[in-house]
């Protein structure tokens, strides 16, 4: 008995130093908003140990595993109710040919948007153990709401057309109680890859590593419907420990309204239509044009991957088109951000000097 109790002790005493956010991980993102701190997360995640293919297998079962010992599937559970199957570790596919035959590795980011890259092919916060034959008729269709469906799986997932405003294709719709949990991943990936997502193909949600704009307001609805959960608490702690990076969405899902606030993306789209920079990629040499006239100064940052203010001009103008050079030719080669504000709007734009 008192062995028993001494081994149980030592389980929760390792739970709870494991649980711990390291001190001061977080500490140079203190204070920051907008891209700042988008800059700031990154470079805290970015370099993680990256895992085989193989071992996510092994993987899944600390980081998915359910209080019975079964894979903790996303795409068949029923949190507070009867799910209609559940896995037993060790029935990954192979064949299937319908739900419940086995399970697999859900890229919940679909490998096809960025190519089959490696490090995020096997990047443990948004790969999950789901059942083979629904992930496979999620495809590498978005995420959205469905409004006209055409198809639902035994957990009540579903695949159809989409109802939130800005898109009309096709996108599958998980649960209510893991519409969270993968909100929270796509998160995670965008600020992971941030500025390392060259030849990224993309997809109708995704450009590059970015979200589109319609897609950050539905996964932003779906942070707030379904917070934080034990389980995804209990899996970035254990992903620690393998990938030693942690999900910071899961530690701080209000940092999601402060890195992307709908107004700075509104105006982001309203000012790309406006200003050009060419060329990009660049030697050194960048020309800024604006497609319509402004009778308001205009302000030109340029950021390091740091979010080190690098350059700082401003453009008095009155009735005239602006029109301005950049000579960044003393600046090491390497990517940098500039930032361009008028009076109401605010562009932000990734530029490459080669």
């Amino acid at each position: 008995m008192k062995k028993s109790f001494l081994f149980c002790f030592a389980i929760i005493f390792t739970f709870r130093i494991v649980a711990q956010i390291p001190p001061g991980y977080y500490d140079p993102a203190a204070g920051q908003t907008g891209l700042p701190l988008k800059i700031a997360l990154h470079n805290i995640i970015k370099n993680h140990t990256s895992v085989t293919y193989a071992s996510l297998l092994t993987h899944f079962q600390t980081t998915d595993v359910q209080q019975n010992g079964n894979v903790w599937d996303m795409y068949s559970d029923v949190p507070g109710g009867v799910p209609p199957y559940q896995f037993l570790f060790g029935q990954n596919c192979g064949n299937y040919s319908g739900e419940g035959d086995c399970y697999n590795r859900e890229h919940s980011w679909p490998s096809s948007w960025f190519g089959d890259a490696t490090p995020m092919y096997t990047d443990m916060f948004h790969l999950y153990p789901t059942d083979g034959y629904v992930n496979n008729r999620r495809s590498n269709y978005p995420f959205g709401d469905v409004g006209t469906v055409t198809w639902t799986s035994l957990n009540g997932s579903k695949l159809g057309g989409c109802s939130d405003a800005g898109y009309s294709g096709i996108v599958f719709e998980p649960i209510d109680s893991f519409k969270g949990d993968f909100a929270r991943s796509i998160f995670y990936m965008s600020v992971r890859y941030f500025t390392e997502d060259s030849g990224w193909p993309g997809s109708t949600m995704t450009t590059g590593a970015e979200i589109n704009s319609w897609a950050i307001a539905v996964l932003k609805t779906w942070n707030d419907l379904d917070p934080v959960s034990q389980k995804e608490v209990n899996r970035n702690n254990i992903v620690y420990t393998i990938q030693h990076n942690r999900n910071p969405f899961i530690d701080h899902p209000e940092w999601i309204d402060s890195v992307w606030t709908m107004p700075t993306a509104i105006y982001e789209e309203s000012l790309t239509d406006k200003f050009i920079i060419l060329p990009n990629p660049s030697s050194g040499f960048f020309s800024i044009n604006c497609s319509q006239q402004t009778h308001t100064p205009i302000t030109i940052l340029i950021y390091s991957t740091e979010g080190k203010e690098m350059l700082k001009k401003q453009i008095n103008t009155t009735d005239q088109t602006v029109k301005s050079n950049l000579d960044l030719s003393d600046f090491k080669k390497g990517i940098y951000f500039i930032k361009i504000i008028s009076i109401n709007n605010v562009m932000r734009q990734k530029i490459v000097l080669q």
